[in-house]
């Protein structure tokens, strides 16, 4: 009986267990990522909680973010212990728009027969598993869906599924798979990050799990995540570190609207203003406007 003792045979074990504890829920899932364990992971998360136990951002730092890009928001992840946050590669819907908001993850694996016959069973629902996952969108949400880059087959919406998450969210989303129906999708307007297009409709994946951590590129993505969206891609910004990842980023951009401001009156030269002026009376100024501007944000001015 040695089988019994091998890491194969518990993990099965453990995997029929939890299968069979598995709650009748519309929402039923394989991985099992309880409000708890939203919570647990996302502890550091000075915020307030949504029901569903993801960080609840203020809005005021997703504002903060609106005008960020990639390059503002890499360094100070970076030196906040986070380098693997950015994903590119990506097709856009909009290239002309941003995406910002709180992140809602779903996960689907290639179809086992076995397991997803369970995990429906679970759902208890006639309701399809992409409309299961729009229906629990929330205003501000951003949908991020883990398709495992599948496009044929991968097609997690069409024009009108697009329009149910926009309803819902008043946001756009990211689909590491597919969309169809592209020439209905596009004048809705929502920005959209997706890796192809394709005619088939969703098939041969199952629904594993809504709210769990899920992979996106090389990037570990959590539920309550602050997602920014550009043209080069997207970045993941942990909401244990958004705060300051969202002063930094308001301090670049703060720097760089002033900066191009003064160049265009055609008085300075690149090396008179960047990467910071040399004039006392230039820091001055630009000090003094960055700090009102941080403040009618609701952020401290930069200390000394």
């Amino acid at each position: 009986m040695r089988y019994i003792q091998s890491p194969i045979f518990f993990w099965l074990c453990c995997l029929f267990l939890f299968l069979e504890g598995l709650p009748q829920s519309l929402n039923a899932q394989l991985t099992g990522f309880s409000r708890a364990d939203r919570i647990k992971y996302t502890a550091n998360s000075p915020f307030e909680r949504f029901d569903d136990g993801r960080p609840k951002v203020p809005d005021q730092y997703i504002e903060a973010l609106r005008n960020s890009s990639s390059e503002m928001v890499w360094g100070p992840l970076r030196r906040a212990g986070f380098p693997n946050q950015w994903v590119d590669g990506w097709k856009l819907l909009q290239p002309d728009k941003k995406l910002v908001g709180r992140v809602f993850t779903a996960q689907y694996m290639p179809t086992r027969p076995d397991v997803d016959e369970i995990i429906e069973k679970e759902a208890n629902s006639e309701i399809r598993s992409n409309q299961r996952v729009i229906n629990r969108l929330r205003p501000g949400d951003v949908l991020v869906v883990d398709l495992f880059g599948k496009v044929e087959e991968g097609t997690f919406v069409g024009d009108n599924l697009a329009a149910a998450v926009l309803a819902a969210s008043g946001n756009g989303f990211v689909i590491d798979g597919g969309v169809r129906d592209l020439d209905g999708i596009i004048p809705q307007g929502m920005p959209g990050y997706v890796r192809g297009f394709h005619v088939s409709a969703l098939a041969d994946v199952m629904l594993t799990g809504v709210n769990v951590p899920i992979q996106i590129g090389n990037t570990t993505v959590m539920p309550g995540d602050v997602v920014l969206g550009d043209r080069e891609g997207l970045t993941f910004i942990p909401a244990s570190v958004v705060t300051e990842v969202a002063k930094a980023s308001k301090m670049t951009e703060l720097h760089d609207v002033w900066t191009k401001a003064k160049l265009a009156t055609g008085k300075y030269k690149a090396s008179d203003l960047y990467p910071r002026p040399k004039d006392p009376a230039l820091i001055n100024e630009f000090e003094e406007w960055r700090d009102s501007e941080l403040a009618k944000l609701g952020m401290e001015p930069q200390s000394p």
